[in-house]
C-alpha cells in the first residue's frame, strides 16, 4: 500500500513538473517567434513607399487616441494633487506638491497609463482589424500578388507606435500636471507659484528621458503582441472565424497590459 502511495505520488510530481516545462518551454517559444516578428516588420520600416501608410498610422493611432488620453491624464493628474495634498499636509510639506506630481508623472504613471490607454483603444482595433484579414484569407492573396503581408500589414503598424507612444506620453505628462495644479492650487489653495517652481527645480532631463525610453519599449510590446495575436489568430486559438478574431483581441490586450506592467519594472530597474 505504502509502495503504491509512493508511486502515485512520484506520478504526480512528473506530471507537474512536466506541465510546467512545457508551458515555459512554450512561452519561450512564443518570446522568439514574437521577436523575429517585431525584427522582420521593423526592418521592413525603412522603404520609401512605406511613409504614407505611417502617417496613416499614426493619425488612427495617435491622433485619434489623444483625446482619450489626455482625459484621463487630467483626471490622474487632478487625483495625485488631491491625494498627495492631504499626504503632504501631515507632513507639513505641502510646497513639495508640485515635485510629487510632476515626478509621479513623468516617471511612472505617464508611460504605463498612456500605454494601457492606447492598447485598449488601437491594440485592440490592430489585432481585429488584422484577424479579420486573416480569416478572410486577405492575407493569402497578398502573398498571390507579391505582397509582402508583414511589410504592408504590420510595419507601418509598428512604426506608428514608435512615434505615437512618445508624444501621448508628453501629453499625458503635461495634461497631468496641469490636473495637479487644478486640484492642488485652484481647489486646495496651494501657492501656484511654489507649484510651478517645484515642478520646474524638480523634473531633470533623466526623468523626462527615463519616461521616453519606457514609452519606446510598450510601443514595441504593444504593436509587436496585438499584431502578433491579429496575425496568427487562426493557429493560436481554439475558435474560428469571428470567435477566433474575438479570442485574438482579448489575448492581445491582456497580455499587452500584463507586458506593460512586467516591463516597467524592468526598465525601471535598469533606469535606477
Amino acid at each position: 500500500m505504502a509502495d503504491t502511495e509512493s508511486v502515485q505520488n512520484r506520478n504526480s510530481l512528473i506530471l507537474l513538473f512536466a506541465s510546467v516545462g512545457r508551458g515555459a518551454l512554450g512561452l519561450l517559444g512564443d518570446f522568439g517567434a514574437m521577436t523575429i516578428f517585431f525584427l522582420l516588420a521593423f526592418v521592413n520600416i525603412f522603404r520609401r513607399k512605406q511613409l504614407l501608410a505611417i502617417v496613416n498610422q499614426v493619425f488612427y493611432i495617435g491622433a485619434r487616441s489623444s483625446l482619450i488620453v489626455m482625459l484621463v491624464g487630467l483626471f490622474t493628474g487632478m487625483v495625485l494633487g488631491l491625494q498627495l495634498f492631504y499626504t503632504l499636509v501631515k507632513f507639513g510639506s505641502t510646497g513639495a506638491l508640485g515635485s510629487a506630481v510632476a515626478l509621479s508623472l513623468i516617471r511612472e504613471l505617464g508611460p504605463v497609463l498612456t500605454a494601457i490607454m492606447i492598447t485598449a483603444r488601437a491594440g485592440s482595433a490592430m489585432a481585429a482589424e488584422i484577424g479579420i484579414l486573416r480569416i478572410s484569407e486577405q492575407v493569402d492573396a497578398l502573398y498571390t500578388m507579391r505582397i509582402h503581408p508583414v511589410r504592408y500589414l504590420i510595419s507601418p503598424r509598428v512604426a506608428a507606435a514608435i512615434i505615437s507612444f512618445p508624444l501621448l506620453t508628453a501629453f499625458f505628462d503635461l495634461i497631468g500636471i496641469l490636473g495637479g495644479y487644478i486640484s492642488g492650487v485652484l481647489l486646495l489653495g496651494t501657492n501656484a507659484g511654489t507649484y510651478f517652481y517645484r515642478v520646474q527645480s524638480s523634473v531633470d532631463i533623466v526623468d523626462i528621458r527615463g519616461g521616453f525610453i519606457k514609452a519606446l519599449v510598450f510601443a514595441v510590446i504593444v504593436s509587436t503582441i496585438c499584431c502578433f495575436q491579429g496575425y496568427f489568430c487562426h493557429m493560436r486559438t481554439q475558435g474560428f472565424g469571428a470567435k477566433a478574431v474575438g479570442l485574438a483581441t482579448i489575448s492581445a490586450v491582456v497580455i499587452s497590459c500584463v507586458m506593460i506592467l512586467i516591463a516597467d519594472y524592468v526598465v525601471t530597474s535598469f533606469l535606477m
